[in-house]
């Protein structure tokens, strides 16, 4: 069988929408619909390295304002949550759900041996691995691994974005990327590609091609299954016209929808901020405080929020002095925001980093971030944890 190269770009450029098996597109024909209580967690992930102590912020503590002579926040600036705890003035929202017991926080949260570089930081929280290992499956690809051997449901974990991240890749069992259902919907039913589908016959010897053309038709079908589902419960509340707004409005009409969706996944950024801190920190929590606020109150209108666990992370914090540009460098451990109506345990979870005993400059872990995905897998996911993570993980009490 001849391919012509320009067919071949095209079904292989749609082919990376999608990487789900075959033999789920009859799942489409007759989607089992969710039942009540069913548990879904979206990862928002802060890209480029948050500086997490000036978004929670030990506003009593004298070592962070001599080391932040023009970074610091004061206490009079900060949101205060206790007398010695106060939030990014941004994070209005945040401090409402504090108030109402449906965020926690998670301080000095990181790895041992951590790496200050973005990619290699970030490929260890996205595969769940030790520093010293390289992983090339994600924790949640591995989830999917776990959940759909045999499965007949292609869902299980969609990423609003145009690329893969390496979190939703699993041996087997991949994600799906897309940034708008509309706009995967349009692009993947384009006559071309039916055609293409349609003529191709399978041959066994040509199996890199035949994973193509079978890609792009389970890429079809799984278009048309999220784009109807998204047009089930539209949201009727109003979101920020952002990025990050129009993907967790999305993601809430998926919610509210019948499909079998356990995972999303979404980013912000860049955090990368060495230069000219202030200015970038404040613009990106004001786009991430009103998408949020709007998604928990869409959540909460169509009483779902109890069912949704929001956690944020990123691949590293800052140092913990500030640099002379205006900015903080690559640091090590972080805090994680947990948003849900079913917390267990809220507010400040754990103590604030020790500005007194440091690393080299560096904040030192307390929590090995591996817990927080066990404590969500097995607690929130009913998952394996430990075939999914590789070792036993001691589980956390926020849920």
């Amino acid at each position: 069988m001849i391919i012509k190269r320009k067919e071949f770009l095209q079904i292989g450029s749609l082919a990376t929408a999608s990487m789900m098996l075959p033999k789920f597109l009859k799942a489409f024909e007759r989607p089992a619909l969710v039942p009540p209580g069913n548990k879904v967690v979206v990862v928002l992930q802060l890209s480029g390295g948050n500086d997490g102590l000036n978004t929670v912020i030990p506003v009593r503590n004298d070592i962070y304002y001599k080391s932040r002579p023009r970074l610091g926040i004061t206490k009079e600036q900060a949101l205060l949550l206790t007398d010695e705890v106060g939030l990014h003035p941004a994070l209005t929202g945040l401090k409402d759900l504090y108030n109402d017991g449906s965020l926690g926080i998670l301080n000095s949260v990181g790895y041992p041996n951590p790496d200050r570089s973005h990619f290699r930081s970030m490929d260890i929280w996205h595969s769940a691995s030790n520093s010293n290992e390289y992983v090339y499956s994600g924790w949640v690809g591995r989830y999917l691994d776990a959940q759909c051997a045999g499965c007949d449901k292609p869902t299980q974990a969609l990423e609003i974005d145009d690329v893969l991240s390496l979190a939703m890749k699993g041996e087997h069992v991949k994600g799906l990327a897309m940034k708008d259902p509309r706009r995967l919907f349009t692009s993947s039913n384009e006559k071309y590609f039916k055609e293409v589908a349609a003529s191709h016959a399978v041959n066994n010897d040509e199996k890199p091609v035949d994973y193509l053309y079978k890609t792009m038709a389970e890429t079809v079908s799984s278009a048309d299954y999220i784009y109807k589902q998204s047009r089930i419960h539209p949201s009727s509340t109003d979101y920020p016209r952002s990025d990050i707004g129009n993907s967790l409005k999305t993601i809430a009409s998926l919610i509210f929808s019948d499909i079998n969706t356990k995972v999303y996944y979404l980013s912000l950024g860049s955090f990368d901020t060495h230069v000219a801190q202030e200015g970038q920190q404040k613009r990106l929590f004001t786009e991430m405080n009103e998408a949020i606020t709007a998604f928990v109150k869409d959540l909460k209108s169509n009483n779902r929020f109890q069912d949704v666990m929001l956690m944020t992370f990123s691949e590293f914090g800052r140092r913990v002095s500030q640099n002379a540009s205006g900015g903080t460098d690559h640091g090590t451990a972080n805090n994680m925001f947990l948003v849900s109506g079913g917390l267990q345990q809220k507010g400040v979870l754990n103590a604030l980093p020790d500005l007194a005993d440091l690393q080299e400059g560096d904040l030192k872990y307390k929590v090995d971030f591996k817990n927080v995905y066990a404590t969500i897998l097995n607690k929130w996911l009913q998952a394996d944890d430990k075939k999914i993570l590789g070792s036993q993980y001691d589980y956390l009490n926020f849920i």
